[in-house]
């Protein structure tokens, strides 16, 4: 465990914690000597953090964000708190939307000092639109700014790494198929690399004078469109591959269709981009130059190469 730092042996609580961006937040905390509690429906998704905790470091526990008496008892006795659940299933207007004000009410009525919540860049959709999880975002910090006022609100682009859900898909639809279709082929997005916002949140535990209270929208350094990304990551395989550029009509009825990999809310997210709005303040704040995904592309897929390591740059 560290021996100074703000965050040394303070307990932080990880709601949602076993997920995809929890298992980096976790490791930036742990590197700083804080205590964690990782909850989550299933907290065994998190043991592969054990061999980085000292003894005593590092505790899970079940929880239900649905159930306010499950948040309740994962919260007592925080130090700090930070929200990681997101979904787009379920009851997302109860799950993002009401339990993040329960939980920031719990942690300020139970004395935590900081409490950072992570949303989403998603457009607020206006009263004729349908967009459940935009809603339910936005639902969501409106809840824990009243709830907790002085709570680090902070929103990440679509998140990129190793073992993301993201480029793996992309991955490996690219290697499989000759032909593939690209839904909103010049929707551009700023992705972002999760470690990135692991430290951003790390450093707002570590000073919450500095950022409690504020809102932070992240992305990465670059704004690519959806074809843009597909091409690189055939390209990154050593692969060509023909991608036909799918009209938003199509791409609302396959979005539609039950057991498709993506559902009407991701459709309508992805349309409309993924960039920050620049009307609020992002990683210079926090002295972080972001990575682009050209710097990790090339070797993450190179499991996808036809011959891994020793593929040819051009593949079938």
């Amino acid at each position: 465990m560290a021996k100074s730092g703000a965050l040394n042996g303070r307990l932080v609580v990880l709601m949602g914690g076993t997920g995809f961006l929890g298992n980096y937040v976790a490791q930036a905390l742990l590197s700083r000597g804080a205590r964690l509690r990782i909850c989550g429906r299933d907290p065994q998704a998190a043991f592969k953090l054990k061999p980085l905790a000292n003894l005593g470091q590092l505790q899970f526990a079940r929880m239900d964000a649905a159930d306010r008496g499950s948040v309740e008892r994962c919260i007592q006795g925080a130090d700090a708190v930070v929200n990681l659940v997101g979904s787009f299933e379920g009851d997302l207007h109860r799950l993002m939307g009401e339990a993040p004000g329960w939980m920031a009410k719990i942690a300020k009525g139970t004395g935590a000092r900081s409490f950072v919540h992570v949303s989403a860049i998603a457009d607020e959709p206006d009263e004729d639109a349908e967009n459940e999880y935009a809603s339910a975002k936005h639902l969501g910090e409106r809840r824990v700014k009243e709830a907790f006022p002085d709570a680090t609100i902070v929103r990440p682009s679509i998140m990129f790494g190793k073992d993301d859900n993201f480029l793996n898909m992309f991955g490996t639809l690219i290697a499989k198929l000759p032909i593939l279709p690209v839904f909103g082929p010049e929707a551009e997005l700023q992705l972002v690399y999760v470690d990135d916002v692991a430290e951003v949140i790390a450093r707002s535990l570590e000073n919450p004078g500095a950022h409690g209270g504020k809102t932070y929208e992240l992305g990465g350094p670059e704004r690519l469109t959806m074809m843009e990304i597909n091409r690189r990551i055939a390209t990154a395989q050593g692969r060509k591959r023909t991608f036909l550029p799918m009209p938003d009509s199509l791409s609302a009825i396959f979005a539609a269709l039950p057991g498709t990999p993506m559902g009407s809310d991701q459709w309508n997210l992805l349309k409309q981009g993924n960039v920050v709005s620049d009307k609020y303040p992002g990683f210079e704040k926090f002295g972080i130059e972001p990575k682009p995904l050209g710097l990790f592309l090339d070797k993450w897929m190179t499991r996808f190469r036809k011959h891994g390591r020793f593929a040819e740059r051009l593949s079938a």
